[in-house]
This record gives structure tokens, C-alpha cells and sequence, in this order.
């Protein structure tokens, strides 16, 4: 028998397999209409993670053999909540500046060049309520890696050219600050519902960043900068007992001074409902949030409330503010919604799309339609299983990696997160039912204390004009007030 023979036969054999395989299990003629199995994805419990070292440093350790590199983060108890008045800023610049600043033993030149060499990556910031010390290198310059990075974190430089620099950045970004109208969107709606006063609204000007000196930065890095502030997260190609080990030598060694237990404060503030507009005449759309403030972390409702959301606006495409706005009506390519429950202060429901000036307050009409829909109809059982299921279908691409499954362990024991969470994320999430949904949709949204805030042309977005709703403006909404600009510099009106 020829090779061409033989060759044809196998593949129609081959064909014929696959016919008879297809004829036993018949491709669905939608996909609505596959069936998977039910996903059984199980997260390490944190205790068989965590180690706590002899100067009571807390440390999560994971082996991770795919690849030969390492990883290594290390969470800070600091922030620029603890800025100290009149240099608002320092945190964060003393964050870039730990990194960028060399060490007592390197200029900056030196620092980057001896990383490079590494092919390695060192990284720090300080944020509002943390702040974060990063390596990655291969796993054959472990040692040579944490050196650098505990060189970096113990004995900063803070040069003082790469910090003229480096305020010099800033002072630029502060000029810059009404160029997009997403930037002003974020600042106005911090404002309109956690109040100027708060931490997290405490913005740099040109005056603080220009107070902030070399020796100011010294004084918080002693300050924060020390094992008992941190946890620290590990994971990478090597073996465990042995980076234990190492990691003791390394944090051992190193004077664990006081712990940061300062409290981030709430605000003290009460939004005010009505509709805000904010002027910013070169842009041809406005941007709209929509909402009001929610909970702290922990409440029993948490799951259905996280459920709601779903429904609502938070899982993409299938979300209903997602096919009324976008898909039905075309009146945004991006709208959706959260309902965050926070961590150290009440969070924020919030609904969010950009559009078109005259179609603003029309698609705020479809919001507020479908929030109203939430609160006096049952949602379906149909509506209540696909986002559950989008919920936990979606839950292991939260911990991508090792590294990712560590981090959200540290976030938990900085944070102070019931232990066990994740273990039972999944079947809580699985306990909801529509009467639950119904329930606190009626109990958490409330249309009477919506805040409406619409960034943009301002006098384009009140005349309305919408060819599907010609005379209805925002004022239907709510009071309106029309909010200039503020200076970038002082944020003052």
C-alpha cells in the first residue's frame, strides 16, 4: 500500500472518530447551552501559609518551582494619612524616594546600575493607608537581591538632586491636575462625599511639596521604616525551611522599633444629595457618578450586597446598567457600578458611565430607573445564578499566582480580616437567594440621598436635549449647582 494511501485512510478514520464522538455528544447550538463541571477550586488556608518570625515579623512563604525567578513583597504600617500638617505629600515622595534616592552605601547611579546588572526589579511606594517594598529577581541572586532591597529599605540616601527632581515631577503634575476631566471626576467625588478635611482628600500643593526637605524624610523613614512595621510576603524557586532561615537571619538582625497602630479616621462629613456639575467646557462628553456612602466591611449582608451589584452594574457585559445603557440605548461604551464595603471608613455605592453632553441626564434617568427596579421588583432566580456563578467562576482568577494568594493574605492580616474568609467565600456566595437580593437592595440603595456629579461642559450637559428625551435636564434630579474648576495648585474654587 502506498504512503498516500495509507495516509488518506488514517485521516478519515480520524474523521470518523470525531463524527462518531460529535454524534454522541451534539455540540449545543448556543453557548448558553454548554455545560461545565462544577468548579471545585480550593484556597490554602492562611495559617498553612504564615510563619511568624522571632521578632514577631509576620511572613507568608510559598514555593513556587515553575519558573526560577523569586519574588519578594513587604506590606508597611505607614500612609499619607500620617503626613504631618503643611506637608501633605511627604509619604508618598518618601515612598518614590526610598527607591530612587540610592542608599548610604550607593549613589542612585550605583543602586540602578547594581540592579540592572541583576536583571532585577526593586520597587517602593507609600500610599494613603500603606505602603509596599518590592524584589523580584532570579532565584539564583536571592542573596544578592535582598541585600540590595534591605540596603534600600535600611539605609536610604535620599539624594538630594534625585529628589529636587523628583519635586520637580510633581510640582509639574500638580499643574496638570484639570487636564483630564477623569482626574476631576475622582478629586470632586472624594470631596462631595468624604469632605475636604478628610485624609484621604489632603492633596499636595506646590507650598507643601516645596517644605518637604531631605531630613523631613529621614525622620519618617525611622519612624515607620522597621520590621515590626511589616509583613512580608515570599514566594519563588527555592526551598521553604531554607528562606525561613534566610529571612530570620536577614529581619532578625535589623531593630524592630514601635508599632504603628494609629487608626486611619472616618470622615466627618454628611453628603448632600443633588446634582453637581462640574465646568469643564474642552470636552465634548460629561462624565456621571452617581451615588451615595455604604458600610464597613463584615456586615452579614455582604454577600447579597456584592450580588446586587452584580446585577446591577458590577459583572461587565451581562449587568443590566450595561445592556440598558450600553447595548440597548448606545449611550456609553463604558457604565457599570460598584457597592464597596470599607476597610477602616464606610465605603461608596457608586454608578459610573461617560457619554455624550446632551444625552446625560437621559442616561441618568435609565440609572436611576434600574436602581428603583432593584429596590421594588424580585429579581429573577435566572438573574440571581448567573451572577453568582459569574461570581465564582471568576473567583481563582483573584489568585493568579502564588505571589497574588500571598499578597491577599497580607492585605487580610494588615487589615485585620476574619480568618477563614476565603475558605467559605464560595458557598456564602452560593447562599444567596432573589428574597436576598430584594432585601437589601431595599435596605442599602437609597435614591433619596444620591449624590449625581456630571463633569463636563456644564452648560451643554443641563440643556439636555437627548432625541429620545427632548425636555428632560438633571434638574429633574435634584437641586443643581454648577461648580467651577478648582485651582489645581490649592484645589480652592
Amino acid at each position: 500500500m502506498s504512503k498516500t494511501l495509507t495516509l488518506i485512510l488514517a485521516v478519515g478514520m480520524l474523521i470518523g472518530t470525531v463524527a462518531a464522538a460529535g454524534a454522541a455528544e451534539p455540540i449545543p447550538s448556543h453557548p448558553k447551552d454548554l455545560v461545565y463541571p462544577k468548579l471545585d477550586y480550593k484556597v490554602p488556608p492562611a495559617d498553612e501559609l504564615r510563619v511568624v518570625l522571632s521578632n514577631g515579623t509576620v511572613v507568608f512563604v510559598a514555593e513556587d518551582r515553575m519558573l526560577p525567578t523569586f519574588d519578594l513583597n513587604i506590606m508597611v504600617r505607614t500612609g499619607g494619612a500620617f503626613d504631618p500638617p503643611g506637608q501633605a505629600g511627604l509619604a508618598a515622595l518618601a515612598g518614590d524616594q526610598l527607591r530612587d534616592g540610592g542608599t548610604q552605601n550607593l549613589t542612585p547611579e550605583e543602586l540602578d546600575e547594581e540592579i540592572d546588572f541583576l536583571a532585577a526589579s526593586i520597587s517602593t511606594r507609600i500610599g494613603d493607608t500603606s505602603g509596599s517594598a518590592g524584589l523580584s529577581c532570579l532565584a539564583k541572586d536571592i542573596d544578592a537581591g535582598l541585600a540590595l532591597l534591605v540596603d534600600v529599605l535600611r539605609y536610604p540616601r535620599f539624594d538630594e538632586e534625585r529628589l529636587r527632581k523628583a519635586k520637580e515631577r510633581r510640582l509639574q503634575n500638580i499643574k496638570r491636575r484639570n487636564d483630564r476631566s477623569s482626574a476631576i471626576e475622582g478629586l470632586e467625588w472624594g470631596f462631595l462625599l468624604d469632605g475636604a478635611d478628610h485624609f484621604s482628600n489632603r492633596y499636595p500643593s506646590s507650598e507643601s511639596i516645596n517644605a518637604i526637605t531631605r531630613d523631613d524624610m529621614l525622620a519618617f523613614h525611622r519612624k515607620y521604616f522597621h520590621p515590626g512595621n511589616m509583613i512580608v510576603t515570599v514566594a519563588g524557586d527555592f526551598d521553604r525551611q531554607d528562606m525561613i532561615a534566610k529571612l530570620e537571619t536577614i529581619f532578625g538582625s535589623w531593630p524592630v522599633g514601635e508599632r504603628n497602630n494609629a487608626k486611619f479616621p472616618k470622615p466627618d462629613h454628611q453628603p448632600q444629595a443633588g446634582v453637581y456639575a462640574v465646568n469643564k467646557q474642552d470636552v465634548n462628553q460629561g462624565r456621571v457618578s452617581i451615588g451615595h456612602k455604604t458600610i464597613m466591611r463584615g456586615s452579614p449582608d455582604e454577600f447579597a450586597l456584592r450580588v446586587m451589584n452584580g446585577i446591577l452594574g458590577g459583572t461587565g457585559f451581562q449587568s443590566r446598567l450595561a445592556k440598558k445603557v450600553r447595548s440597548d440605548e448606545g449611550l456609553a461604551y463604558s457604565v457599570g457600578s460598584s457597592f464597596g464595603q470599607g476597610v477602616y471608613y464606610a465605603g461608596d455605592f457608586r454608578c459610573y458611565f461617560q457619554s455624550k453632553s446632551n444625552a446625560c441626564a437621559y442616561a441618568v434617568g435609565l440609572v436611576l430607573d434600574e436602581i428603583d427596579r432593584l429596590r421594588s421588583e424580585k429579581p429573577s432566580a435566572e438573574d440571581v445564578q448567573s451572577t453568582i456563578s459569574y461570581f465564582v467562576e471568576s473567583f481563582p482568577q483573584a489568585f493568579p499566582t502564588k505571589m497574588a494568594l500571598l499578597g491577599t493574605y497580607a492585605r487580610d492580616e494588615y487589615s485585620g480580616r476574619e480568618p477563614g474568609y476565603w475558605q467559605s467565600y464560595i458557598e456564602k456566595l452560593r447562599q444567596v437567594t432573589a428574597e436576598d437580593v430584594h432585601r437589601v437592595a431595599k435596605k442599602y440603595l437609597h435614591p433619596d440621598q444620591l449624590v449625581i456629579l456630571a463633569v463636563g461642559d456644564a452648560d451643554a450637559i443641563l440643556a439636555g436635549g437627548h432625541d429620545k428625551a427632548p425636555g428632560l435636564k438633571l434638574e429633574k434630579f435634584g437641586q443643581v449647582t454648577v461648580l467651577p474648576l478648582r485651582d489645581p495648585d490649592t484645589l480652592k474654587r
